[in-house]
């Protein structure tokens, strides 16, 4: 078979809209899970430690610690089985895999940057207006 007919049959099974996350995000990936005749959505929180590949064998890895021991799980980007990933945190990495965190020890082993939002010149950021915001109320509620 030519490639043509490959790329044909590929460009079908992608998803729709492109996942927006990066390697140190921490992240919620929402998976549909069967069980009998049922199907449910089963949550897995943590931190992204790594993606690989491209096109349709693209995967990511998605690290937690879960009751003081560390979980490891590869998703498929593409799969139907991965119904959408909810972005908690950007961190702000320096490197492609965070395969160091594997050796950490409790809160380090979780912990990454958090990533800094910079607004356009001129423009107050949706962030520093909250904290403002979030100050002014405090300071009325203390008086």
């Amino acid at each position: 078979m030519s490639q043509a007919i490959f790329d044909k049959i590929e460009s079908e099974q992608y998803r729709k809209e492109p996942l927006k996350f990066a390697v140190g995000d921490t992240v919620r990936v929402h998976t549909k899970v069967v069980e009998g005749d049922k199907e449910r959505i089963q949550v897995f929180a943590g931190v992204v430690i790594g993606r690989r590949g491209h096109g349709l064998n693209s995967t990511f890895t998605v690290r937690r610690i879960s009751y003081g021991e560390g979980v490891e799980r590869v998703f498929p980007e593409h799969s139907p089985r991965v119904d959408k990933i909810e972005v908690e945190r950007r961190g702000s990495v320096r490197r492609a895999k965070l395969t160091y965190l594997r050796k950490r020890v409790g809160k380090g082993a979780v912990t990454v940057k958090e990533k800094e939002i910079h607004a356009a010149p001129g423009k107050a950021s949706a962030v520093a207006a909250a904290k403002a915001s979030a100050k002014a109320a405090a300071k009325a509620a203390a008086k």
